[in-house]
């Protein structure tokens, strides 16, 4: 228990560090004296760029290092999850904090479209959880279930399959990557183009691609066909898993739907009804 508290409080510290440091040096900086809101949203992709780096290159040292996907062990696996729950919590913030900066730059955020007072914390409050309604629910779940169930529920079992859900965060990186270009208005820009389809190809192998990859596996651990596995598990992973795997259907729909409007010709009008429907 000491270890774990010692981890979990070097994670309340090292997230939020990191952010203020970079918010920091983004706007005091002799070359880059970025504005408040450019230097939040910037630092905090940041941050989110390096615990998807570290997270990925964890779950790929624990998957990589159990051969047996259900009682092999490493250390890593519960030790970075310990870890990295705080970054969930102060994540939940540091989006709270963008929002809050683009709404007093713009000086509104009714629902309505009327004019608000910059300071008027509850349409703040209330248009964030409306923008960001899925992912603080996500982040939510991942601090209030997934925690738990990880450390307590499997009980030193299944490290295999941990370090494959934490290879998920490759993608992140590049979510970050494009949410900057978009802020510096370089939609158009080769870079743009090239890492929105670096994006849409390692979010679909990495988040979407994933939940059948890891049916697969355990059906080649015990002897079964691919479509035979739903049946031989609990319910309950098979209720988790759909869980998991809703949301990142939903982002992955997002991505392609801005990938069309991103690689459409300029000029090109969008597609009718009917087209679409065709």
């Amino acid at each position: 228990m000491t270890g774990m508290t010692l981890l979990f409080l070097l994670g309340c510290i090292f997230f939020p560090s990191c952010f203020a440091a970079l918010r920091w040096g983004l706007q005091n900086h002799t070359s880059l004296q970025m504005e408040t809101q450019e230097a939040v949203l910037v630092a905090s992709k940041l941050v989110s760029s390096v615990q998807a780096i570290m997270a990925s290159t964890a779950g790929y040292i624990v998957s990589t290092s159990c051969k047996h996907i259900i009682d092999d062990q490493h250390w890593l696996s519960s030790a970075y999850t310990q870890f990295a729950v705080p970054y969930f919590i102060y994540d939940i913030y540091a989006m709270f904090l963008c929002h809050w900066h683009k709404h007093q730059v713009k000086g509104h955020g009714g629902d309505d479209g009327a004019r608000q007072a910059p300071g008027s914390t509850w349409a703040v409050v209330r248009g964030y959880l409306h923008k960001e309604f899925l992912m603080v629910l996500h982040h939510a779940v991942m601090v209030l279930v997934c925690f738990p169930l990880s450390v307590v529920w499997r009980q030193g079992k299944g490290d295999f399959f941990l370090g494959c859900m934490l290879m998920a965060e490759v993608s992140t990186p590049f979510v970050c990557l494009g949410k900057i270009l978009i802020q510096y208005k370089q939609q158009h820009t080769l870079l743009h183009k090239v890492n929105g389809a670096l994006m849409l190809l390692s979010f679909l192998c990495c988040r979407v691609l994933l939940f059948p990859y890891l049916y697969w596996a355990y059906g080649r651990h015990a002897g079964l066909p691919l479509l035979a596995v739903p049946l031989a598990i609990p319910a309950h992973v098979n209720l988790g898993a759909a869980l998991l795997l809703a949301p990142q259907l939903y982002w992955f729909f997002l991505i392609c739907r801005g990938a069309c409007r991103l690689f459409r010709p300029r000029g090109s009008p969008p597609p009718s009804p009917c087209q679409t429907q065709d």
